[in-house]
C-alpha cells in the first residue's frame, strides 16, 4: 500500500492519534502525517503511507488554506479559545467595514510572526510549551511566513459592533503560518485584544475537504475492500512539478542517482520528478554546490 490518503481530522484527537489509528486501520506501520493540526482544529490532513512517506516533507512544505473565526474581546494565553483570559475588553466596540479590511490588506504578503508561547516551536532544545506549562517565558525567533490571500467572509455588512465581535476569514498561506497569532495581529491593528475561536483547514496542497475522508469512513472502505478507491499515488502529490519521462540514453544514470546536467525546468521550478511510464523514479534539485548540474532529492523504487 503506498500512496497519500486525504483524511479529515476531526476536533479532539492529535495528528499523532490519527497516525497510531491508521496504522490499525490499514495494518501497516509505515503511515506519517503531513503537518500538525492542533487537537482544537479540524480539517484536511494528508497522510503518507508507503513509499509515500518519502515525500512527506513536500505535502508539509506545502501551501495551505483555511478558514478561521476572529474574536474581537480578549487574548489568552494560547492566543485560541482553549487558553486563559490574558486581556479583556468588555466596552461596547464598532468597527467599520474599511477599518476591517485594511487590518487585513496590512497583513497580506510578506509578515513577521512571533510564534506562540503554546507552540511546537524548539528553543534551546525544547518546546515552547515545555517551557509555558512551567510558567516560563523565553525569547522566541521572529519568523517571516507569506499570506497569499487575506478574505472576509460575511453577508457584506458594513459596521461589526458589540462587546465581542466575531467574523469569519479565509486565508492562504505558506508552510510556518499560525493563524492563532494572525488573529492577534487583526486585533492589533484594530485597537483591541482578540484571538481565534475556531479553526478549519480546507486544502493542504493539492487536496482539498472535498477529497477527504473520516476515520471511520476509511475504516469501512478498508472492511469493503475499497481502500484503494480513495488512495491518491505520489505522482498526484507531486503534480505542481513538471514530469519528464526517462529515456534510454539516462535511464541507468537516474536509476542510480547520478548527477544530471542541469535541466532548463530548474530555471521556473526548484524540482523537476522523472518518470517511467509516467511512475515517479526521481525528484531532482539544483545542486547546492554546482550552478550547472542537478541531483536526485528522492528516489522510488521502479515498480514492474
Amino acid at each position: 500500500m503506498n500512496g497519500i490518503l486525504p483524511l479529515w481530522k476531526e476536533r479532539g484527537m492529535t495528528s499523532h492519534d490519527c497516525v497510531f489509528k491508521l496504522r490499525k486501520i490499514l495494518k501497516t506501520k509505515k503511515v506519517g502525517h503531513t503537518g500538525t493540526l492542533d487537537p482544537a482544529v479540524e480539517g484536511v490532513l494528508p497522510i503518507c503511507i508507503g513509499q509515500a512517506t518519502r515525500i512527506a516533507e513536500y505535502l508539509t512544505d506545502a501551501g495551505k488554506e483555511y478558514e478561521a473565526v476572529v474574536s474581537i474581546s480578549r487574548t489568552t494565553t494560547t492566543e485560541d479559545a482553549e487558553g486563559e483570559t490574558v486581556e479583556q475588553n468588555t466596552s461596547f466596540k464598532s468597527i467599520t467595514r474599511a477599518e476591517l479590511m485594511q487590518a487585513l490588506h496590512k497583513l497580506t504578503g510578506e509578515i513577521q510572526q512571533t510564534p506562540p508561547m503554546y507552540s511546537a516551536v524548539k528553543v534551546n532544545g525544547r518546546r515552547l510549551y515545555e517551557y509555558a506549562r512551567k510558567g516560563e517565558t523565553v525569547e522566541r525567533p521572529t519568523r517571516v511566513v507569506t499570506i497569499y490571500s487575506l478574505e472576509l467572509l460575511d453577508d457584506g455588512r458594513e459596521l461589526f459592533e458589540g462587546e465581542e465581535i466575531t467574523f469569519k476569514i479565509r486565508i492562504a498561506c505558506s508552510k510556518g503560518t499560525y493563524i492563532r497569532t494572525l488573529a492577534v495581529q487583526i486585533g492589533e491593528l484594530l485597537g483591541f485584544p482578540a484571538h481565534m475561536a475556531s479553526l478549519v483547514r480546507t486544502k493542504s496542497g493539492t487536496f482539498t475537504e472535498e477529497n477527504c475522508m473520516t476515520l471511520k469512513e476509511v475504516e469501512k472502505l478498508m472492511e469493503d475492500g475499497k481502500i484503494h478507491d480513495i488512495i491518491s499515488p505520489v505522482e498526484y502529490a507531486l503534480s505542481s512539478y513538471p514530469f519528464i519521462e526517462i529515456t534510454e540514453q539516462n535511464e541507468k544514470q537516474i536509476i542510480n542517482g547520478q548527477v544530471l546536467p542541469k535541466h532548463d525546468l530548474l530555471q521556473e521550478h526548484d524540482k523537476i520528478v522523472f518518470t517511467k511510464n509516467s511512475k515517479a523514479v526521481a525528484v531532482y534539485i539544483q545542486h547546492p554546490d554546482k550552478n550547472d548540474v542537478m541531483k536526485p532529492e528522492k528516489m522510488f523504487p521502479i515498480v514492474t
